[in-house]
């Protein structure tokens, strides 16, 4: 049963800025809903600063620690040889090896898969911090990593899913 009553333009905006005031909150919400990353980098390394510009513009609220001997760390937090990179971020229980980028890291917290964390090898040209202006980006592997073994947990080709 359909209404013909005029609307008012009063009514009209306060409807407007109900749906406005609903979508901020959720906005917010899902910012907060994050936990907080915390990130062990070289003090050299530029292209660590470049990565974590990308997870902040991603909704992460990430501590950064600046510490020479960044390898202790990942031995600490079982990320193997063949996986390191140049820096090391710890979220909600997992280590984040290298230049992951946000969306996969969005992913492993919502899945909560069995595993230590994620990494990405190496530095693939146009992963998330190590983007080279006129180099096309490489194709990389997210590979999650723990006791029972490692295994692809996505495919990038620079910072999009392949």
């Amino acid at each position: 049963m359909s209404s013909n009553l005029p609307i008012s333009r009063r009514v009209l905006l306060a409807g407007f800025a109900v749906s406005g005031l609903a979508m901020t909150a959720r906005g917010s919400l899902a910012t907060e809903a994050l936990p907080k990353m915390v990130v062990t980098k070289d003090p050299n390394c530029g292209c660590c600063t470049g990565w974590v510009k990308h997870v902040r513009a991603a909704g992460f609220q990430a501590e950064v620690i600046e510490f020479a001997e960044v390898n202790r760390l990942k031995a600490r937090l079982g990320v193997p040889e063949a996986l390191a990179s140049c820096h090391t971020a710890e979220i909600g229980g997992y280590a984040i090896e290298g230049h992951v980028p946000p969306a996969a890291i969005k992913r492993l917290l919502a899945e909560k898969p069995v595993g230590k964390g994620l990494a990405v090898p190496g530095m693939p040209v146009g992963s998330p911090g190590m983007e080279v202006e006129g180099m096309e980006p490489d194709t990389y592997e997210v590979v999650l990593f723990g006791p029972s073994g490692q295994r692809t947990y996505a495919r990038y080709i620079g910072g999009r899913e392949a």
